[in-house]
């Protein structure tokens, strides 16, 4: 009998093919792991980008340059006739710029009544912001004894000083092609030199309302208008979008309209914020007759865009309460309705708030619908009620963005700064309620 030879290449091949296989999916896996620490990168790029651009156009809205001046206020300029006893108009009336006017020319050594420096005050004029008249007038009116004497007042800069002051224009240029001038370059030195002028906490950014100057705007309505929304979302949507996601999910029958409804409520929660402006202006503005611009319209289309996203994360969250709790309630005797409020509702409360939260967080962003419901209006005085026009802080952004001076576009980038705040706040009090009343099955 003839011995055959073993052939070993079958048994030898199979150890060196699982090789490479081990090899083509460790390969893959370090590809795949690439492809995620990469993806993180780029986004932290350009979140770091983004934060960095705003931070740094943005911050100094948050400081403003006053100059400090003894202003005398001359009976001759507020009240020339001596009306005001008779006359209440004529202290609201006076040429209070012109005091400022006066004040600086006296600090600075200029004669107001030379003949040949009525081309530097008109420069001195243009060093102070228009919004003194107001300053001044409140004053006299607040404490009328105090015309006659010489009050010491921190009046603000104007718009183009403030930004000289900052480092913001460029002094290379040529004075000719500069809205500061080369005298108005060495009277501010000389004023920061004796300490008359300085850079302050610019209060006004979140107390003054809308203004056509840089720097007497502020989000001072924009602030009250969207916590009126907020409020409004708030009282309506939360319990509106608990209850039908109850009703959903605990006593609703599954069939056809039910599976119809749950289709119509997600698609809602992907339709373009736009639409329910549209929506918002066509039902409530037109056909019911609500004010433009208030922030009762503004807060009711917000709520409507946020109902599905507080819907949404309801279910979820009752849908994540173990079905034995449902049970054991159901096994001691309790009603379904005392099953859903005493023991499921409590446990589904963390998704609950958070779910809140996000949406709140979502329409405190939204600028689009806003816009259509007309709440682009110039309002200068606050809101008292939610009936009065408004407007807010994405719609006062988006307004700064669009003025041709470069005064607004520090104060754009501060206004985004106050927003992302707001939204960080927002999104980091839905972690901790999450993180502080969630429970582990």
């Amino acid at each position: 009998m003839t011995d055959i030879p073993f052939d070993n290449t079958v048994t030898a091949t199979a150890p060196a093919r699982r090789d490479i296989g081990l090899k083509r999916r460790y390969r893959a896996e370090r590809r795949f792991r690439f492809y995620g620490i990469a993806a993180i990168a780029i986004g932290i790029f350009f979140l770091g980008a983004l934060m960095f651009t705003v931070i740094r156009g943005g911050y100094t809205a948050f400081w403003q340059t006053s100059i400090s001046l003894p202003v005398t206020f001359d009976a001759s300029v507020i009240d020339p006739e001596g009306k005001r006893d008779s006359d209440a108009n004529v202290l609201a009336t006076a040429n209070y710029p012109l005091l400022a006017r006066n004040a600086l020319a006296a600090k600075l050594g200029l004669d107001v009544e030379a003949e040949e420096n009525r081309a530097d005050l008109r420069l001195l004029s243009g060093m102070i912001s228009q919004g003194v008249r107001t300053q001044l007038r409140d004053m006299v009116i607040a404490d009328p004894s105090i015309i006659g004497t010489t009050q010491d007042v921190w009046v603000l800069a104007a718009a183009d000083v403030d930004s000289a002051h900052k480092g913001q224009i460029d002094m290379s240029v040529p004075e000719s092609r500069r809205k500061v001038k080369d005298k108005q370059v060495a009277w501010m030195k000389t004023l920061t030199a004796d300490g008359a002028m300085v850079e302050r906490f610019n209060r006004g950014l979140f107390t003054f309302g809308a203004s056509s100057r840089p720097e007497t705007a502020g989000m001072g309505v924009a602030l009250i208008g969207s916590v009126y929304m907020m409020l409004i979302v708030l009282v309506l949507a939360l319990p509106i979008g608990v209850a039908a996601s109850i009703y959903l999910e605990e006593f609703a029958p599954k069939n056809r309209w039910t599976d119809l409804i749950e289709v119509n409520i997600n698609n809602l929660a992907a339709v373009p914020s736009i639409v329910f402006g549209l929506l918002g202006l066509a039902v409530f503005v037109n056909f019911m007759g609500l004010p433009r611009s208030a922030s009762l319209v503004g807060g009711l289309v917000l709520t409507l865009m946020t109902l599905p996203t507080i819907i949404i994360a309801t279910r979820a969250a009752l849908k994540a309460v173990p079905p034995s709790i449902r049970s054991g309630a159901l096994g001691v005797g309790a009603s379904k309705m005392q099953t859903v409020f005493h023991h499921v509702l409590p446990l589904a409360a963390p998704g609950i708030l958070t779910g809140t939260i996000i949406g709140l967080a979502q329409a405190l962003g939204e600028t689009a619908p806003l816009l259509l419901i007309g709440m682009v209006a110039f309002v200068a005085d606050y809101p008292a009620t939610p009936m009065d026009p408004a407007t807010a802080l994405p719609v006062q952004i988006y307004m700064w963005a669009n003025e041709a001076e470069r005064a607004f576009v520090e104060r754009t980038s501060g206004a985004i700064i106050i927003l992302l705040l707001f939204l960080a706040a927002m999104n980091l009090a839905a972690i901790l309620l999450r993180r502080r009343f969630e429970r582990r099955w």
